[in-house]
C-alpha cells in the first residue's frame, strides 16, 4: 500500500472547475470529476461546492448508505480539517434524528395529500362536463389550482426523499403529479430546486431569486451580475428598470400566472442539451398533460368560461408561488458562491419560516417551516413542526437568526424588500439603505 497522500486547504480550494472537481468528506478528499454526470442531485451541487469541505451538505441530503460509495473517489486526507461547533451541533441533531426514524418516518402526509388531489381533480372534472352553470365551472377551475398544489407537496416530497416503497413507483409519482397532471418536468424541478438549496438566496446561484426582468430582492442586482444557474448575464436595462420599479405592485397579479414560467422552464431543459435523466419519459409526461388539461377545458361552452376557468386555475395555484417568496425574498441574500464551511449559517440567515397554529399546516403543505427544511431536507414535512424547537434552540446557542413571523407579516416584509428595491431602481443616485427590511425581520428572528 502506498503513502497516504496529503492534501492543504489552498490545493482544495484549486480543484474548482467542471474539468477537476475535488470535495471534501470528514477531513477526507474525494476526486468526483467523473461522477458529475452521473450524480443522482444533478452537476450544479458539486460544481457549487467544488474545492470545498462539503461534509454538512453531504450529511443534509445522503442517507447513511451513501457513505459506502465514497471510496471510490478518495485520493488523500486534508491537512487543516477543522470543524466549526456550530457544525459539530448540526451533525448531531442528524444522527440523533436518525436514530429515531425521523428520515423514515412519513406519516400519513403523502398519501393524504394524493386522496385529496384526486378527490379535488374529479370533482373539477365532473362539474366542467356536467354542469352547465358557469359558477360551478369558475368554482371547479379554482378546485384544478388546488389539484395543482396539492401535486406540488407530492412532487416535492418524492423529489427529496421517497414517498413511495421503491425508487421505480417513486419516479412514477414524481412523472405523474409534475409532468402529467401539472405539466411541470421533474427534472427542471430537482435541477433548480438542488441549486436553490445548495445555494441558498445567493444572487448569482440561486436560481428562485433570480427572476430579472420582473423582480428583484437587492440593489446588487443593478450591476448586471451573471447568473451561474442560467449562463448568462442578468442585464439590469431600462426595461428591467422600469418593470423592478413598480415590482411591488405587480408582485401579486404577476404571481397569479408565475406557472407559465414553470411551463416554458420545462421545455427549455427538455430541448436543451443538457443532461436530464429519462428525457423521452419526461417529454412524454408533459405530452400528457398538454392533452388532457386543453380538452378538458373545450368542454367548456364558450371561450369566455374557457379563459375564466384557465385563469381561475393558474391564479389559485399562485397562492403556491406566494408562499415558497415568502420564505426568502425577505431574507438575508449574498453575492458568488456557497461556503461549505458556513453551510448552516448560510440556510437560517437565508430563509423565513412562517408561524401559524397546526390546524394551518395544511395551507403551508407543513413547508412553512423552511429553516428546518432547508437544514434538513430528507426530512419528510409531516416532522418539521415536531424539531422546530430543537433548531431554535440551536440557533440561540449559536446566536444565529432564526426568522419566524406570522404569514399576513412575512407579505409585508417581501412587499417591503421588493418596494425597497424598487425605489432604489428609481433614484440610483440616492439608494434607500440596503439592510432596511432585512433589521426589520432581525428584530423579530
Amino acid at each position: 500500500m502506498g503513502e497516504e497522500k496529503h492534501i492543504s486547504t489552498e490545493e482544495l480550494a484549486k480543484h474548482n472547475s467542471a474539468e477537476d472537481v475535488w470535495i471534501s468528506i470528514q477531513g477526507k478528499v474525494y476526486d468526483v470529476t467523473t461522477w458529475l454526470k452521473d450524480h443522482p442531485g444533478g452537476d450544479l451541487p458539486l460544481l457549487n461546492l467544488a474545492g470545498q469541505d462539503v461534509t454538512d451538505a453531504f450529511v443534509a441530503y445522503h442517507p447513511g448508505t451513501a457513505w459506502q460509495h465514497l471510496h471510490r473517489f478518495y485520493i488523500g486526507r486534508l491537512d487543516d480539517y477543522k470543524v466549526s461547533e456550530v457544525s459539530k451541533d448540526y451533525r448531531r441533531l442528524v444522527s440523533e434524528f436518525s436514530k429515531l426514524g425521523l428520515f423514515e418516518n412519513k406519516g400519513h402526509g403523502v398519501f393524504i395529500a394524493f386522496v385529496t388531489m384526486v378527490v379535488l381533480m374529479s370533482i373539477s372534472i365532473y362539474g366542467v362536463i356536467w354542469s352547465k352553470n358557469p359558477w360551478v365551472h369558475l368554482a371547479c377551475g379554482g378546485l384544478m389550482g388546488f389539484t395543482w398544489i396539492q401535486s406540488g407537496w407530492i412532487g416535492h416530497d418524492s423529489g427529496h426523499y421517497q414517498v413511495m416503497t421503491n425508487k421505480a413507483f417513486n419516479r412514477f409519482v414524481q412523472v405523474l403529479t409534475g409532468n402529467c397532471l401539472a405539466g411541470i418536468s421533474i427534472g427542471w424541478w430537482k435541477r433548480n430546486h438542488n441549486a436553490h438549496h445548495i445555494a441558498c438566496n445567493s444572487l448569482q446561484l440561486d436560481p428562485d431569486l433570480q427572476h430579472m426582468p420582473l423582480f428583484v430582492v437587492s440593489s446588487d442586482f443593478f450591476n448586471s451580475l451573471t447568473s451561474y444557474y442560467y449562463e448568462r448575464k442578468m442585464n439590469f436595462d431600462a426595461v428591467s428598470r422600469f418593470f423592478v420599479s413598480y415590482q411591488h405592485w405587480t408582485f401579486y397579479p404577476v404571481m397569479c400566472f408565475a406557472r407559465v414560467n414553470l411551463f416554458a422552464q420545462s421545455v427549455l431543459l427538455l430541448i436543451s442539451n443538457k443532461k436530464v435523466p429519462n428525457r423521452v419519459q419526461e417529454i412524454l409526461g408533459i405530452f400528457v398533460f398538454w392533452v388532457w388539461y386543453p380538452v378538458l377545458v373545450s368542454f367548456l361552452p364558450n371561450w369566455g368560461e374557457r379563459l375564466m376557468f384557465v385563469v381561475a386555475s393558474f391564479s389559485v395555484t399562485g397562492i403556491q408561488h406566494v408562499q415558497f417568496c415568502l420564505n426568502h425574498f425577505s431574507a438575508s441574500v449574498y453575492v458568488g458562491k456557497p461556503s461549505g464551511n458556513d453551510w448552516f449559517e448560510k440556510q437560517t440567515e437565508g430563509t423565513l419560516d412562517i408561524a401559524c397554529p397546526v390546524w394551518m399546516d395544511w395551507f403551508h403543505g407543513g413547508l412553512q417551516f423552511q429553516v428546518e427544511h432547508h437544514l434538513f431536507p430528507r426530512l419528510p414535512r409531516c416532522n418539521l413542526r415536531k424539531i422546530a424547537p430543537v433548531v431554535r434552540d440551536l440557533c440561540k446557542k449559536h446566536n444565529l437568526p432564526y426568522n419566524s413571523v406570522p404569514f399576513w407579516e412575512a407579505n409585508v416584509l417581501t412587499i417591503g424588500t421588493l418596494r425597497a428595491a424598487a425605489l432604489q431602481a428609481r433614484d440610483l443616485a440616492n439608494p434607500v439603505p440596503k439592510n432596511l427590511v432585512w433589521e426589520a425581520v432581525n428584530t423579530h428572528g
